[in-house]
């Protein structure tokens, strides 16, 4: 399965840092080598660090892929397209590795897939999904939340 690379700890989020994800079934994933690291924003061409940046105009990722909506950064920067070209780089880098299954932190404009930021950056949530999240359930790959071990790993044995 492809996981945000932020997830095993590597330092790609826009502040420069990671945001490991501590679980036995994570521990467990990756004994397994069932997880591949990926981070759509850097494949897009951003810098870490970079300005943080939100979903404008739109709800969600169809939105942006729609041509609905826009990802902004703080500082006005239009990313869109840095957005888009990194999540189908993902897309093609899960199917190339034959992942069915993306592991994607939520919050994120490009791989949040319960919740992400409003657009007004002060930090309102609403339910949606990123870039990366809305392209990856267009090919087929099931999106689970970094908030859904549970669900996911339920997946896991259902499919085996």
């Amino acid at each position: 399965m492809l996981i945000s690379a932020c997830l095993l700890g590597r330092p790609v989020r826009y502040d420069g840092k990671g945001k490991p994800l501590a679980d036995p079934l994570i521990e467990r994933w990756k004994a397994e080598g069932r997880l591949v690291g990926y981070c759509p924003e850097q494949a897009g061409g951003l810098p870490t660090p970079r300005p943080p940046a939100e979903i404008e105009g739109g709800k969600n990722g169809d939105d942006v892929l729609a041509g609905r909506a826009r990802v902004l950064e703080v500082t006005g920067g239009d990313v869109t397209e840095e957005f888009l070209a990194g999540g189908r780089k993902a897309v093609a880098f899960a199917q190339e590795q034959g992942c069915e299954i993306a592991l994607l932190i939520d919050g994120s404009p490009s791989c949040g897939s319960s919740f992400i930021y409003d657009g007004s950056f002060s930090g309102t949530r609403h339910p949606g999904f990123g870039v990366t999240a809305a392209l990856m359930r267009q090919a087929g790959i099931e999106v689970f939340s970094d908030l859904e071990l549970d669900k996911l790993e339920a997946h896991i044995k259902s499919i085996r």
